[in-house]
C-alpha cells in the first residue's frame, strides 16, 4: 500500500501545462540533487509548420520514439487504435517507455506523462504503472481531467490510490502548483 502523498498527480485541461510542469519539476531535481535516481518519461508534440501532427515518448534517460500521429498512412498505421485525429503506435510506445518503468531497487522516484488514453491502450502500461504504485517508490504523473464528467477506468483508479494527491492545474496556478509539487517531492525522496 502506498504511503500518504507518495502518489502526486497532476491533472488540468489539455494545454495548460502539465508535461511543462513535469520537465521543469525534473530539471529542478536535477539541479538540487544529481544523485537522484529519476525514471520515467514524458510526451512531446511532434509539429509541422507550426500544427501539431503526433506526439513522440521520450525517456528521462534520453530514449525517444513515436506514441502518436495523425500523417502517417501505412498499411500498418490504419490497424492502430484512435484517438481523435491520432492513430497510437502502441508497439513504438511499449518499446521506450516500458523499460523506463522498471520497479528497481535504486530507483527514487518515477515520473510518468501521461497515464492518458493513448498510453492505456497498451494492454502492458497500467500494470507497470500499479506495480510502481504498489513498490511504494515516489510517483509523480499527470492524467487527464474527466471528459463529460466520465474519467477513463485506469485514470480513475490512480485518482482514487490511497494516499494520491491531485493539483489542478491551470494558467493561473502553474507556478504555485510546480513550487508545491517540487516542495513535497524532496519532503518524500530520499536524501542522497
Amino acid at each position: 500500500m502506498a504511503v500518504s502523498g507518495k502518489c502526486l498527480l497532476v491533472t488540468g485541461s489539455p494545454g495548460v501545462g502539465k508535461t511543462t510542469l513535469i520537465t521543469r519539476v525534473f530539471e529542478s531535481l536535477r539541479a538540487s540533487n544529481p544523485n537522484l535516481k529519476v525514471r520515467g518519461f514524458y510526451t512531446r508534440e511532434i509539429r509541422e509548420e507550426g500544427e501539431r501532427v503526433g506526439f513522440a515518448v521520450v525517456t528521462l534517460d534520453g530514449r525517444t520514439g513515436p506514441l502518436a500521429s495523425s500523417t502517417i498512412s501505412t498499411t500498418e498505421s490504419f490497424r492502430w487504435p484512435r484517438v481523435g485525429k491520432y492513430r497510437v503506435d502502441v508497439a513504438s510506445f511499449e518499446s521506450v517507455a516500458l523499460p523506463s518503468l522498471q520497479v528497481k531497487e535504486d530507483v527514487d522516484l518515477f515520473i510518468i506523462d501521461e497515464v492518458g488514453k493513448m498510453e492505456l491502450y497498451s494492454s502492458a502500461f497500467f500494470p507497470a504503472v500499479l506495480k510502481i504504485l504498489q513498490s511504494n517508490i515516489p510517483l509523480l504523473a499527470t492524467i487527464p481531467i474527466p471528459k463529460h464528467g466520465h474519467d477513463i477506468p485506469g485514470v480513475a483508479r490512480m485518482r482514487n490510490y490511497p494516499g494520491a494527491t491531485i493539483f489542478t492545474l491551470n494558467t493561473g496556478n502553474r507556478d504555485a502548483v510546480r513550487e508545491q509539487v517540487y516542495s513535497q517531492l524532496l519532503d518524500i525522496l530520499p536524501e542522497h
